[in-house]
This record gives C-alpha cells, sequence and structure tokens, in this order.
C-alpha cells in the first residue's frame, strides 16, 4: 500500500492510496478458499469445487465484498500511520479499482486540530463544603416526626376533633334507595384532611364511639356512578372507634423504625441527607466554573463538518426562516460546545480514560434505586433504546474527566452554612437564566455533537425509611 497526502487545506486533506493488483488477488483468493469450504453445487462433493466455476456462480458478489474489506482496512491503516484522527466519517472516492486491475482511491478526511491542555493545574474553582447546623437536623425530624401519626383509642365518650382517627361503617342512600358502593366497612377517616367526599369531615367532628350519626351531603360532580353525581345522599354512619391523635416521641425507637441505629445515628444520617440536597448543585457550580476556564484552551480550528451537524441539531424542529435568521447564533453556540468537547476528548484520550460496561450497569441499577416500583420501566427503557445507554457513557466518560481534572485543578475549599448554600444557588439560578451558556446541559461528550437521548426521570420518590448509605 502507498499513502500520499494532497491537496493540505487547513484541517482538510486527501490522501491518495495506491494498491497493487496482487495484494488486492491475494485477498480475494483467501476469500475463494472460505467459501469453497461452505459451498454445495450439484455434480461437486463439498470443498471440492473448482475456482472458476465459483468465480462464474459468485464473482461479483465475492469481488464486492473484498472490495468492501480492503477499502475499510487499508483507510483505517493509511489514518493510523498518517497520525490523523479524523473529524466524522472520512469520504472515499474510488478512481480505479476491478478485478485483476490495481485499486487507486482517494480519502477525503477533515482531521481533528491540535488541542493545548498543559495548563490543566492552572485552572481554580470553588469546592464547597456546606455545614448544618444542628438546630437545621431537629427541625427537619420534627418534621418527619410530624408526618408519622401516633393515634390511639381515646378515653371514655372522647369526642373526636379535627386531626384525630374515625373508623366507622355506613349505608347511604339516594332518595331513600340503595345504590352501588353505598356500603363501606371499618372506613377509617383522619379529620381535616377531607380525603373522602369534600366536607364529610367536618359532619364526624364531635362524634363519639359507638355513636350513630346521619350525613346528609351532595355526592360529587366526578362520582364513579354517574347516575347518581351531585345528587344528595344520606350516610348512616356507625362510628366504631375514635382514635387520638398523639405527638410521636423523637427517640431511639422512632429512630430504629426509620432504619437508624439511634437517635443519634439518625441526626447523623439526616444532616448527611440535608448536605447530600445541595452536593449535587453546588458540584455543578464548581463544574461549570472549571468549563468557562477550559473554554479558553487555545484549539487551532474548529471543523467546518462538525459545526454543521452541530448547527442541524440545534436548529431541529424549525421552519427553515427561523432557522437561518438564527444561523449565526448556532454557529457560534455550536463552535464553543465543539470546542469543549475537543479539549475534554483530548484529556481523556490523553489519560486513558475509558467507561467499562460494568460502570454503565452500575448507572443504571443505581436509577432503578430511585425510581422504586418503576424498577422493570426503566430497565425495559434502556433494553430498547441503546442510544440511552450509549447516552450514559457519555455522561460517565465526562464525569470521569471533570474528576481526574478536579484533582489536578486548584481548589477554593469554602465552608458555608445552608443559608449562604441557598444563596449562592439562587443568585447562579438567577444568572442562568439571564445569561445563554454553550454548555448548559453540561454533557458535551466525546464528540460534542452528539445529542442526548432522553431518559427517564431521576426524581425520586419519598420514602419512609432514611437511607444508611
Amino acid at each position: 500500500m502507498k499513502v500520499t497526502i494532497e491537496n493540505k487545506k487547513g484541517l482538510n486533506k486527501d490522501l491518495k492510496v495506491f494498491i497493487d493488483k496482487k495484494t488486492i488477488s491475494n485477498y480475494l483468493e483467501e476469500k475463494y478458499e472460505e467459501i469453497k469450504k461452505n459451498v454445495v453445487l450439484k455434480g461437486f462433493r463439498p470443498g471440492k469445487v473448482p475456482k472458476e466455476i465459483l468465480k462464474r456462480q459468485f464473482g461479483k458478489a465475492v469481488y464486492g465484498e473484498v472490495l468492501d474489506k480492503v477499502l475499510k482496512d487499508t483507510t483505517a491503516k493509511a489514518l493510523d500511520e498518517n497520525k490523523i484522527k479524523p473529524a466524522g466519517q472520512p469520504k472515499i472516492d474510488l478512481k480505479s479499482f476491478g478485478e485483476g486491475k490495481d485499486l487507486e482511491y482517494t480519502i477525503s478526511v477533515t482531521e481533528l486540530p491540535k488541542v493545548n491542555i498543559k495548563s490543566i493545574e492552572d485552572i481554580k474553582f470553588d469546592e464547597y463544603k456546606v455545614n448544618i447546623d444542628s438546630n437545621e437536623t431537629d427541625k427537619r425530624i420534627q418534621e418527619i416526626a410530624n408526618n408519622q401519626k401516633n393515634f390511639k383509642d381515646g378515653p371514655e365518650n372522647y369526642k373526636a376533633s379535627k386531626g384525630d382517627l374515625v373508623v366507622f361503617d355506613y349505608k347511604a342512600t339516594v332518595d331513600g334507595k340503595d345504590f352501588q358502593g353505598s356500603e363501606g366497612k371499618n372506613t377509617q377517616l383522619e379529620l381535616g384532611k377531607d380525603l373522602f367526599i369534600k366536607g364529610f369531615d367536618d359532619y364526624l367532628i364531635g362524634v363519639k364511639k359507638n355513636e350513630t350519626k346521619d350525613v346528609n351531603i351532595t355526592l360529587p360532580e366526578n362520582y364513579p356512578q354517574k347516575d347518581y353525581a351531585k345528587k344528595k345522599a344520606k350516610f348512616n354512619c356507625k362510628i366504631l372507634t375514635v382514635k387520638k391523635s398523639e405527638a410521636t416521641n423523637i427517640n431511639d425507637e422512632f429512630a430504629k423504625n426509620l432504619g437508624a441505629k439511634d437517635l443519634n445515628n439518625l441526626k447523623e444520617l439526616i444532616s448527611k441527607q440535608i448536605n447530600d440536597e445541595y452536593k449535587n448543585s453546588l458540584e455543578n457550580l464548581s463544574k461549570n466554573q472549571i468549563l468557562k476556564q477550559l473554554e479558553k484552551f487555545k484549539v487551532d480550528q474548529i471543523p467546518e463538518n462538525l459545526v454543521e451537524q452541530e448547527v442541524k441539531i440545534l436548529s431541529q424542529g424549525m421552519k427553515e426562516d427561523e432557522a437561518k435568521k438564527n444561523k449565526s447564533k448556532f454557529e457560534e453556540t455550536a463552535k464553543k460546545r465543539i470546542k469543549l468537547g475537543l479539549i475534554l476528548n483530548e484529556f481523556g484520550e490523553q489519560n486513558k480514560i475509558k467507561v467499562e460496561e460494568h460502570e454503565i450497569q452500575e448507572e443504571i441499577q443505581k436509577q432503578l434505586r430511585m425510581m422504586p416500583g418503576q424498577e422493570k420501566v426503566v430497565m425495559e427503557y434502556y433494553q430498547k433504546n441503546p442510544s440511552a445507554a450509549a447516552s450514559l457513557r457519555g455522561t460517565i466518560y465526562e464525569d470521569k474527566i471533570l474528576k481526574l481534572i478536579k484533582s489536578k485543578a486548584k481548589s477554593n475549599i469554602k465552608n458555608i452554612s445552608k443559608e449562604e448554600a441557598e444563596k449562592i444557588l439562587k443568585t447562579a439560578h438567577e444568572h442562568e437564566h439571564n445569561h445563554e451558556h454553550p454548555h448548559d446541559d453540561g454533557k458535551e461528550k466525546k464528540t460534542s455533537n452528539l445529542k442526548k437521548a432522553k431518559s427517564p426521570s431521576k426524581k425520586a420518590k419519598k420514602v419512609k425509611k432514611v437511607s444508611k448509605k
């Protein structure tokens, strides 16, 4: 194989590749030997079909297959030997080819630019440590206790009040007639929550155990039985018991019910939980500080083909006239995104950063834990959408790069209170809405024009137990 580089214009290069007919012939011989072992033709024993017969039967298809393989192998080799990293798919232009002929073709390629990342150590960023006041922890624990309702049977002749639990049987009629769903046994209502029929709770305030109470009330408009919607109904209620709402004692037993070892351990866990609520957002601020400084690194030239691809992504779904109007703005944003992606990618390659399959699976498992009850839906989403898993790979890749950059950069540790953390995040949020950043999504990957696939929501449901992790 002979390779000569022609038409060097900036990042664009043409590589002229020449492969002699003998090399092509050797590829063809190997292919015919391969198919000879498996082909079955009438009149010939397996593996004994003459090559000339095979050529007549399969010659065109075999040459096409061999040509594809030769082009793939030699293109990769030509680029590798000349240390060219392509920005996008190279274009192949066949000049001369055919069985018994030399193969000549041209590779038109846009090369990735040189990136200088020697000054990583000069990057500075703020690293926030949130100090959680013990009063904040106690306040959060009290809120949890308030939601952990504790009901006990009231004393003799105790009258139900707001916040108490009333347990009763009922039989309802409309115009003196029974209807579907008109009976209920052991119905429990926490008075004041209004979870049965709007206004029903008010009628039960003041009732006592073993008392009978008639409640005349209008059925709601959205009542399941359409014929009875908005009609007046009479509920004959037999009060079985009235349970008094008592404050939950905040002690070791309370803590153990929440998954902690004891009350002190619960306070530690809650303090960490509050801290974690600010941790990710504050880490994103640190990350954005790093990204903004990386944008100032020198990149010789931005590949135009990548800019075009990124502009197409940015203008997706727009009308043609609107896309044209915003073209220059999109091009500026595209160049910033691509530049940042090239810088991150160069740093990742120089430091041999890779994403292993187990890391992707760990991230998926993490998402499954954050969405209890929806594990099957999340897993099916990733199984049916390979691009979503690829997107996770990009996220993990960038996170690993930024983690390494942070370890090499200069951190300015700031110990702040919860109130200061909220103020910092509020200011950052307002600034974000007033200024457009090319890396707002913070997810530029190996190729910055790679569009992230949508993934299922990561918002976790509230759980009763406190995590020990």
